[in-house]
């Protein structure tokens, strides 16, 4: 797998007035933006080629993972080689691409819009708002199960079954080994009385190319927007090359930064760790909860 796809072409509502005059994937999560923490995930899966799928107000994607000369230079010049490798790092993470989405028809339509890039393999996709913890390995164990299996692979995560109808919701068998499980069916947001589990679908998938075709024929679903989860549904049920749906069960740390209570706790969760913020940030942390120090 050497392709990823990451779908950016959102607007950022939720993050407003914040997100007016930058794209909601450049919010910093300490020091970095939240769409480099996803890069670096598919780069640490073995992959060299990625492609954004954008839409307008997102030139500061494109800058950001570009060449700025004059600030290597300055930097340079002041000796802050610990800065400046910080910089460099982003412009040398992978071969990164660009193409509009155009109207925005959903997911389903952002991911079709790849297909002239990707080509006949099978590929990643990365939901620009999902923050996995960089020591878990979800993408690469999907890519395995897709090698095995031929077919396509969604991560799945449980949730509460209340909050089951914020997601796509996944009806699953068990395969024989128990490192994964088969998709007979998926239902996007269902009503809590409705759904066939507490399975959600969160934002990562190695799809076979034959979603491509699929995807072109699929109606405008929930929203009036193609959705993904509806071309997954068919190749669920289909047959031959490129049929079937699978699912790995994510069991790690994963944070939605275009959720705000989610998105702060991802920056205090990784600030708390690092060598640099952990010790004074703890700290000041554990002050402010003391009932002596509250207002």
């Amino acid at each position: 797998m050497r392709k990823a796809v990451i779908p950016v072409a959102g607007l950022g509502t939720r993050f407003l007035p914040a997100t007016k005059a930058m794209p909601k994937e450049m919010l910093p999560v300490v020091d970095k933006p939240a769409i480099q923490y996803v890069v670096e995930e598919a780069v640490r899966a073995g992959i060299s080629d990625v492609l954004m799928i954008t839409g307008r107000n997102k030139r500061a994607l494109e800058d950001h993972f570009d060449r700025v000369p004059f600030i290597e230079q300055a930097l340079e010049a002041k000796g802050d080689h610990t800065r400046l490798a910080a910089v460099r790092e982003a412009s040398s993470l992978a071969d990164i691409h660009y193409v509009r989405q155009g109207d925005p028809k959903g997911l389903g339509h952002a991911v079709l819009r790849a297909q002239s890039h990707v080509g006949n393999e099978p590929f990643a996709v990365l939901l620009g708002d999902d923050l996995i913890d960089e020591q878990d390995e979800v993408l690469q164990e999907m890519a395995r199960v897709q090698a095995e299996t031929g077919g396509s692979v969604v991560a799945l995560m449980e949730v509460e079954p209340s909050q089951i109808s914020s997601y796509g919701c996944a009806d699953v068998v068990p395969q024989a080994d128990g490192g994964f499980v088969r998709i007979h069916g998926l239902v996007e947001k269902p009503a809590v009385d409705e759904a066939p589990s507490n399975l959600a679908v969160i934002g990562r998938y190695v799809l076979h190319p034959r979603v491509f075709d699929v995807l072109a024929e699929t109606p405008a679903g929930r929203g009036g927007e193609i959705q993904l989860t509806d071309a997954l549904q068919t190749l669920a049920t289909a047959e031959g090359e490129g049929s079937g749906v699978f699912g790995v069960i994510f069991r790690g740390r994963r944070f939605d930064t275009g959720d705000k209570l989610s998105y702060l706790k991802a920056v205090f969760t990784i600030a708390s760790e690092r060598e640099d913020l952990g010790p004074a940030l703890n700290e000041w942390l554990d002050s402010v909860r003391t009932p002596a120090n509250r207002v």
